[in-house]
C-alpha cells in the first residue's frame, strides 16, 4: 500500500529508529512511546486488520509473538514483565491500518479491568 506509513518504514522510504528485522517482520520505537519501552512490532505483509487475516497469515501471526518474546528477553524484560496490545478498527484504538503490536514495558503498567 504505498499511503501506509508502516509500508514506507518498511520500503525504507521514510527515517526509522529500527531495532529489529527479518524477512517477515520490522520493530521500531514508536515515535509517541506510552511506556519507557515503546516498540512497534509489524509484519512486512501488508495486512490492514485483525479481520483481514487469512489463514495463510497463521505463520507470521506467531513468528510476532516470537519477535516479541526475543525483544522482551534482549531488553531485559522478560521477567520483569510486558504489555503486547493490538487494536482494530476505529473503536478499538487502531490509527495505523497495517496490523501491528504494541510492545509495552519499562515501568509497572497498571491492571486492566476487564
Amino acid at each position: 500500500m504505498k499511503d501506509c506509513i508502516f509500508c514506507k518504514i518498511i520500503n525504507k522510504e521514510l527515517p526509522s529508529d529500527i531495532i529489529y528485522e527479518d524477512e517477515k517482520v520490522i520493530a521500531f520505537k514508536d515515535i509517541n512511546p506510552q511506556a519507557p519501552i515503546h516498540i512497534l512490532i509489524c509484519p512486512k505483509k501488508h495486512i490492514e486488520t485483525i479481520n483481514d487475516l487469512k489463514e495463510e497469515d497463521k505463520e507470521i501471526i506467531g513468528h510476532l509473538f516470537l519477535v516479541a518474546k526475543k525483544l522482551a528477553k534482549d531488553l531485559n524484560v522478560d521477567k520483569r514483565g510486558y504489555r503486547i496490545i493490538v487494536n482494530c478498527n476505529k473503536e478499538g484504538g487502531q490509527e495505523i491500518y497495517h496490523i501491528h503490536f504494541h510492545f509495552l514495558a519499562g515501568k509497572p503498567l497498571g491492571k486492566l479491568v476487564c
